[in-house]
């Protein structure tokens, strides 16, 4: 709305386009660092693995009830272990093809010891060359040198054993028992060395007689495990997962893992996630940036303050606020959408309170509860707080937010298994005071974003508005005609604003002030001038009358900005007369002149701008139809409507209306709204009788002392 824009507007509005370009990059940089190095610098010190030791105490986040997968894998190990092993029914021909083979053994060693031809060292590699049995040196030795009676003893008993050990039912797990026992089978009247040599043809030849049946005992084993339900493990916010300098164990590593704690090996999945998240974000900021760039907030300060903002948001929330249990649900959110929503309007307030939410929660393990729980609320405190013309609106938006924040987290809760009457409790006293934190936050971030951007909030302009202010003061002092024309004008120009869905607060004030500089020089205007000593300044050379009258907008922004007045409300002052000329002067010059073509009408054109807006637009047809009005006193409903119309018309033919974004729809509303204001100014009175008269002559049959 400055002079700037209008004489380089493509140099401006490229250079916004580069600066913008330039803070979306900067912005996305700094969100995709706002996702990854939390998750980073928070599990710097995790273990990563079973087996290491943990260098800090870990706590749990938040409370959660999970099924174990390594305690249902683990009982279920034992409950199959348990199952003891299936054997087949014993098996008599295993029997039966032993004690063939012993038989065969001993008619082998019988044949070897008869036999004439072999030398001992022959006969010994004979025996040792037996497959069925292992026999020593030793015993080898004294098979061969025993005597026939002694052998036959030996091969007696030897049949007597393996008979009598055999009929009962081996099986592998008792195999080695039974070979133990041997000794205790054997006939007490044998020698030691006859011992010796029963023990070594028979116990090779012991073998399992009920064979493991691996099938059936795996069958069993699978009926165990089944047998064995899930078992859930819950966990308590601030409960110790692990205690410093423990080793890590499977169940450890386990619960680490399901609150998302252990320190991934390859980060590359959480980067490509968090780009993505980031792209999708930045795109769809600028795509509703662009669209809506002939709004106020699209100038590279206001973008950079909403960026910063949102940065300030997100960084605090992701590294601060989300790995903790409670804080989640404190961290105000809302009242950055409240926020902007009182700044500039619903719309951008809940597409940038999304945006933040969802990157709030992004990879969170309640990131759906906190979305809904981020989102929800923030829009009932922005549909309740409207343009916050009161402090107490900020006080009842925070009330109801945290109201709704409360009832997300019940619904959210009430049905949690993890979450007992005391943690639900917690979480909703927290959603309440987030709701007051979000209004009061909300109170203080608005004065401050206003501030750094020069733009007027509701509550600045009702205490600018206040008739104490100084400058108000000062006009009424030194200029009251011109204070009661510019009440007039506010009355006629905030219905209209009202009328059309304009800024009507900012239309208000904006006409309060419009002509603050007559105050600087108040005689000259006809306004504030004695009834019966009205000075037309005829006697004045037209264009010093003109430069004195123009210069009242001079001296109105000298004045607004001594007493800091907003820009916003400045502008009204720069743009109600737009670059109209001072009619007046300009025809006394054009009537004096020999040539009219010789007057340079640069010298009775009111500087401008043109009005750049619907508000300032307002203002100029509000003052010039006040003026008109005055000056012209309509009679009747006609001619009140015809001044309008008149008005209206000359300032659009002069294109003093063509920077603006009227339309004729909005122009016959205001037309309407004029007209019933002025209407209401205009009525007829009723004409009261003199009150002497009637006192004196009073009707027939009144009481006068009645």
């Amino acid at each position: 709305m400055t002079e700037t824009h209008q004489s380089k507007p493509e140099k401006s509005g490229l250079t916004q386009g580069v600066l913008g370009v330039l803070i979306l990059l900067a912005s996305s940089l700094l969100i995709f660092g706002a996702l990854v190095l939390p998750e980073l610098i928070n599990r710097s010190n995790i273990p990563a693995g079973v087996g290491e030791v943990a260098s800090q105490e870990i706590l749990a986040p938040y409370s959660i009830t999970y099924e174990s997968k390594v305690l249902t894998e683990r009982a279920r190990t034992q409950a199959a272990a348990a199952v003891p092993a299936v054997f087949l029914p014993a098996d008599p021909s295993i029997s039966r093809r032993q004690y063939e083979t012993l038989n065969n053994i001993l008619y082998y060693i019988t044949a070897i010891r008869k036999d004439s031809y072999s030398d001992q060292e022959q006969k010994l590699a004979d025996l040792a060359a037996i497959s069925a049995i292992q026999l020593s040196s030793t015993v080898s030795t004294q098979l061969l040198e025993i005597d026939d009676q002694t052998w036959q003893e030996v091969e007696t008993e030897a049949r007597r054993v393996l008979e009598q050990v055999m009929r009962d039912t081996i099986r592998s797990d008792n195999l080695t028992q039974i070979r133990s026992n041997l000794p205790a089978v054997l006939d007490f009247t044998l020698r030691q060395e006859e011992s010796q040599m029963v023990i070594a043809l028979v116990s090779p030849l012991i073998t399992p007689t009920s064979l493991f049946s691996e099938e059936e005992t795996n069958q069993m084993r699978e009926q165990a495990r089944a047998g064995i339900e899930p078992i859930s493990r819950q966990i308590i916010a601030g409960e110790v997962i692990v205690r410093r300098g423990q080793i890590i164990r499977d169940e450890d590593y386990e619960t680490l893992t399901i609150f998302g704690l252990v320190k991934p090996v390859n980060q590359t999945n959480r980067f490509i996630t968090s780009g993505v998240l980031t792209g999708i974000i930045a795109v769809l900021a600028a795509l509703y940036f662009v669209r809506r760039q002939d709004r106020p907030f699209f100038s590279t300060k206001a973008l950079l303050v909403i960026a910063a903002t949102f940065i300030i948001f997100l960084v605090l929330g992701r590294f601060l606020v989300m790995n903790r249990t409670i804080l989640p649900y404190i961290y105000p959110v809302a009242a950055f959408a409240i926020t902007l929503a009182i700044l500039y309007d619903l719309e951008i307030g809940i597409v940038m309170g999304v945006f933040l939410a969802v990157l709030m929660v992004f990879d969170n393990p309640r990131e759906a509860e906190l979305g809904v729980f981020y989102v929800l609320p923030a829009i009932v405190g922005m549909l309740v707080i409207g343009r916050a013309r009161r402090i107490s609106a900020f006080l009842g938006a925070g009330l109801l937010t945290g109201l709704a924040s409360m009832l997300v987290v019940v619904a959210f809760r009430l049905g949690d298994s993890a979450t007992d009457l005391v943690g639900l409790a917690s979480l909703t006293a927290s959603a309440l005071i987030n709701g007051l934190t979000s209004g009061s936050l909300a109170l203080l971030l608005q004065y401050l974003i206003s501030q750094i951007l020069d733009m007027p909030t509701a509550l600045e302009l009702l205490d600018i508005s206040r008739p104490d202010h100084p400058l108000l003061q000062y006009i009424l002092r030194n200029a009251p005609g011109s204070y009661q024309h510019s009440l007039l004008v506010s009355n006629l120009a905030e219905q209209a604003a009202e009328a059309i869905g304009a800024d009507r607060m900012l239309v208000r004030v904006g006409a309060l002030f419009h002509d603050a500089g007559k105050a600087s020089n108040p005689q000259f205007f006809i306004e504030n001038q004695i009834k019966e000593k009205l000075d037309s300044h005829d006697e004045l050379d037209p264009v010093v009358a003109s430069a004195t009258i123009i210069q009242h907008v001079h001296d109105g922004v000298t004045l607004a900005k001594k007493y800091r007045l907003p820009s916003r409300v400045i502008d009204f002052i720069r743009e109600h007369h737009g670059t109209m000329l001072t009619l007046y002067q300009y025809s006394q010059a054009v009537a004096a002149a020999d040539d009219p073509a010789s007057i340079n009408k640069d010298l009775f054109t009111y500087p401008g701008p043109k009005p750049q807006s619907k508000e300032t637009a307002i203002l100029m047809l509000s003052d010039g139809t006040e003026a008109r009005s005055r000056a012209e006193t309509p009679r009747n409903d006609e001619e009140i409507r015809a001044l309008i119309r008149k008005t209206i018309a000359m300032y659009k033919d002069e294109g003093q209306l063509d920077d603006t974004d009227l339309t004729l729809k909005d122009l016959h509303t205001i037309e309407d709204s004029f007209f019933k204001t002025l209407q209401r100014s205009y009525h007829p009175r009723i004409q009261y009788p003199n009150l002497r008269t009637r006192l004196n002559n009073p009707p027939e049959g009144g009481n006068s002392a009645g």
